[in-house]
């Protein structure tokens, strides 16, 4: 582990991106593609506060994400098509997967998705982590 205080380290979930089904209508014509998720995992990170304005950078305005999270390993699964739970904690079923109501709708959906990981060096050890606010239904 790199350079961060363990007093810091804040619990989130996180799931990988597993690939795509296909939606079908009441008729069995197919009408839509679905992503899909492994099961959630929890991990720990330096997650920033939300920010509340737009930050001047030195290229110009950047808005594309909301908070970051700064893990302590450079070796992470969490890639940009990975989704998180950090506002909320996602509900399991007995198989770790998860919890869908009578619908099959996810009883809790993500809050945040990931748009950009920044891996450091070897030496120093830490990835960086841009994430954004969704509203999943």
């Amino acid at each position: 582990m790199s350079r961060i205080l363990f007093r810091n380290l804040q619990p989130f979930w996180y799931a990988q991106y597993a690939g795509t089904v296909a939606g079908y209508d009441e008729y069995g014509n197919q009408n839509a593609t679905y992503a899909t998720y492994g099961n959630p995992v929890k991990a720990y990170g330096n997650i920033s506060p939300a920010r509340g304005s737009v930050t001047a950078q030195p290229f110009g305005d950047d808005d594309s994400y909301d908070r970051t999270i700064l893990l302590g390993e450079r070796d992470t699964p969490i890639d940009e098509h990975t989704v998180l739970w950090i506002d909320s904690e996602p509900e399991l079923d007995d198989t770790g997967a998860l919890k869908v109501n009578a619908n099959g709708d996810i009883v809790t959906a993500w809050d945040y998705i990931v748009r950009k990981v920044a891996r450091g060096l070897p030496t120093y050890g830490s990835t960086q982590i841009a994430v954004s606010k969704v509203s999943v239904s």
